[in-house]
């Protein structure tokens, strides 16, 4: 099969699938030029998820295209996973978006985010396999759904989140294993703190991430998630798992001062969030179930402005 999906290979299920999503999402019939394909990241970056917006504040101008390529590469991909309603329309559409990867790397590329990215791997010599173990992740959502031990949990992690970690070391030049381990640590963080904040969306799609080993530890039942049952058992154990990602986030915290100073800014923009969302968990005394906790508007300010005063500095 050539690395480019073309309409005529294209499944019903995908077809369907893609029907699902905004309409600009779609592999369009005719590769756009470099520049449409910049514009086309930069706008899906800008107005799709406000916290990336506001640290692309604190990066350097020469990589903000770079990064706005990657993120729209990110969240179409999570996209095509957890918003299509349909595990094997998913399953199909991923397929695609992985063939359109392949042609990317084969210097092919058809949709504007692949024509944008293809530049930026250049760039930087990024490894495919940083790309695609992150679809591993998504595919698995359409087929795990439960998670026995909090290993499991921690081998999901794995391809859900520390990907990102890695290409924003690329991004910014640095290829070795010790910065890319803290930059794991700080990454699984904020994927738990992100399960824990998330009990009742999650399962309400379906997913359950509390490692069940633990839910029979503190003897809750899936029934009390299912009903929104904040019991003192189910607060225990979100105390506990609250505990574990504040220890993961403590694991990451060196590599703040291992990379520059701009760098070192949004990575700390970036922790300090994560853990006042398990600061919000705790401020509700860990009764996450049919109320989500937030970050406040004036804790955001509070963490931008800490932020930008460490640059200034």
């Amino acid at each position: 099969m050539s690395p480019v999906t073309s309409d005529l290979q294209r499944t019903p299920t995908a077809s369907s699938g893609w029907s699902r999503l905004p309409a600009e999402y779609a592999i369009p019939a005719s590769t756009p030029s470099l520049e449409e394909s910049r514009e086309y990241c930069r706008r899906l970056a800008r107005t799709h998820y406000e916290n990336f917006s506001v640290a692309t504040w604190f990066l350097p101008k020469n990589l903000r295209q770079d990064f706005f390529n990657v993120y729209a590469y990110c969240r179409i991909s999570d996209d095509l996973g957890d918003e299509v309603g349909d595990a094997s329309a998913s399953l199909a559409l991923l397929d695609e978006w992985q063939s359109q990867l392949e042609a990317c790397y084969a210097g092919v590329p058809r949709h504007p985010v692949f024509v944008a990215l293809a530049d930026t791997v250049r760039k930087f010599n990024i490894p495919k396999h940083e790309f695609s173990d992150l679809l591993i992740a998504f595919r698995q959502d359409q087929t795990v759904t439960r998670f026995e031990t909090f290993d499991d949990v921690l081998a999901y992690c794995r391809y859900s989140a520390n990907p990102v970690g890695h290409l924003v070391l690329y991004l910014c030049g640095y290829r070795d294993a010790e910065r890319q381990q803290l930059s794991d640590n700080t990454c699984t963080a904020l994927q738990l703190a992100n399960f824990w904040q998330d009990v009742s969306v999650d399962y309400a799609k379906g997913r359950i991430y509390l490692p069940l080993e633990d839910l029979r530890k503190y003897s809750v039942s899936e029934k009390d998630i299912a009903q929104n049952c904040n019991t003192q058992g189910f607060c225990e154990l979100i105390k506990f798992e609250v505990e574990r990602a504040r220890e993961w986030f403590t694991l990451g915290l060196p590599l703040v001062g291992k990379v520059d100073q701009e760098l070192a800014v949004d990575l700390e923009l970036f922790a300090r969030g994560g853990l006042e969302v398990l600061n919000a968990i705790e401020r509700q005394n860990f009764a996450v179930l049919g109320r989500r906790p937030v970050i406040s508007k004036a804790r955001k300010l509070m963490l931008v402005a800490r932020a930008a005063l460490g640059k200034l500095l």
